[in-house]
């Protein structure tokens, strides 16, 4: 199909519940994409921080393949081996407890909150103002954000907004906290870092008032920041946290891990999922883990995303740069949503807007150097107009 009989068909069968861009994508390597016209695009995107090591990364493909035409689905009533390595491999690399597998980074955070009100049942959940966890009842209801909440109201009771600021926080757990929910870096809200002390305080307080906490990774884990998990570079290690996006190298797969206290709260029946943890998804999981953490790879994510910042400071019309790794945002002073369209149409640049004047920025982790200056000449072009 061309893309105009593609437009079509979505006009007449497709919920009009995303707006896309006038472009079809069909076929990806490393940073780069080509359009149905033979196009090629530079990706500082990856599809929201999914592609992490690239599209079609050779390690991932080839598990798919050879996953594939073995076993593809058998439902969480029997084992398989590739869940079972790959359970262990995310325990063993983070927090030392368990693993819940899911399909997506929202039901990560449904599976994360029905922990948290397990061990303390009827307990609130405090999270802060510009986060996102997701759409599903519950994720939202964690998603301080009226242009989200207000059409489908009323939604689940028992969550509690603040301000992300160690005093607010601090001042929000109680002995009726289940949990605290955050993201250490807030991504859909614009790439927002949250303080090590913002984060040490809810650590406090939810040790003095016995609530969990929780972080949110499901955009800024997967080696995105430069070490695998963000929590590492923070100084505060949460009771559990959730992931998803980059985990399956481009497959759907998410999960909650726990730490040793939360490792038996939730008991046979409490919850699941027909597709989690397939063999297929995680056997990409494992392959994307084993690229990911190398410490050549993080390192130069910590490097070069460092080049990217300060390359990204120089640009007309930036007024400033934030973030971490290559998890990072830039705040203009001309609308945003045409840069990215420009950016996309006329230099063939992938980013997105996540604001009237911020662009996100979230190349693949395995870039070269001559592609991230390649992507500045980009964006500036794109600037200029």
């Amino acid at each position: 199909m061309s893309l105009a009989e593609l437009q079509e068909v979505e006009r007449s069968s497709v919920i009009a519940s995303y707006a896309r861009q006038p472009v079809e994508f069909v076929r990806g390597e490393g940073a780069r994409l080509w359009d149905d016209e033979g196009n090629e695009y530079l990706d500082f995107l990856c599809g929201i921080s999914v592609t992490n090591i690239g599209h079609c990364h050779p390690r991932v493909v080839a598990a798919v393949r050879e996953q594939v035409g073995r076993l593809m689905h058998t439902s969480n009533l029997y084992y398989t081996e590739p869940a079972m390595r790959l359970a262990q491999r995310l325990s063993q690399s983070s927090l030392g407890g368990k693993v819940f597998f899911c399909n997506s980074g929202a039901e990560a955070s449904e599976a994360a909150i029905k922990l948290a009100r397990k061990a303390r049942a009827g307990g609130d959940v405090v999270v802060v103002y510009g986060a996102f966890h997701g759409r599903t009842y519950g994720a939202l209801s964690a998603t301080p954000q009226e242009s989200k909440q207000a059409p489908f109201a009323p939604l689940v009771p028992g969550f509690r907004a603040v301000a992300a600021e160690p005093d607010a926080l601090a001042g929000a757990v109680d002995e009726r906290t289940a949990a605290v929910l955050v993201e250490p870096i807030q991504g859909e809200s614009g790439v927002h870092v949250l303080s090590n002390d913002t984060l040490a305080a809810a650590r406090a307080a939810c040790d003095e008032h016995g609530a969990a906490l929780i972080f949110d990774e499901v955009q800024c884990g997967m080696g995105r920041t430069g070490t695998l998990w963000a929590y590492e570079q923070m100084g505060v290690r949460p009771d559990a946290m959730t992931v998803a996006k980059a985990l399956g190298g481009g497959l759907p797969i998410g999960a909650l891990i726990t730490g040793e206290r939360l490792a038996d709260v939730l008991a046979p029946g409490d919850h699941g999922s027909t597709f989690a943890g397939g063999p297929v998804v995680a056997a990409a999981a494992l392959a994307a883990l084993e690229v990911t953490d190398e410490q050549p790879l993080l390192g130069r994510v910590r490097e070069l995303g460092q080049r990217l910042m300060a390359g990204l400071r120089e640009l007309p019309h930036v007024v400033s740069v934030r973030g971490r790794g290559m998890m990072l945002a830039c705040e203009l002073d001309v609308p945003a949503p045409e840069v990215v369209r420009r950016a996309l149409l006329a230099q063939r640049l992938i980013v997105n807007a996540t604001g009237p004047t911020t662009v996100r920025l979230l190349p693949p982790l395995t870039i070269e150097r001559e592609q991230i200056d390649d992507g500045l000449a980009r964006l500036a072009g794109a600037l200029e107009g």
